[in-house]
């Protein structure tokens, strides 16, 4: 069985080191932004954040559909 991060999680670690905040934040950040759509999250991370395309994209990804993405 392997520990190692698959998916959008793999990028975790740079995300937060990257950007200052640990995932449950941004994904509380998120959640008050009152966006819903993923491409409008996206948007609002590279805008408002600075995200890059590919991290913005990952912590969209499993933002919004953490189920299909559990261990």
């Amino acid at each position: 069985m392997s520990t190692t991060p698959h998916g959008p999680a793999s990028y975790f670690p740079s995300i937060e080191a990257k950007y200052g905040h640990t995932i449950d934040e941004w994904k509380s950040l998120m959640r008050e932004s009152g966006l819903a759509s993923h491409k409008e999250l996206v948007t609002w991370l590279k805008d408002e954040h600075g995200f890059g395309h590919g991290h913005a994209t990952a912590i969209t990804q499993h933002y919004l559909n953490p189920e299909k993405w559990a261990s």
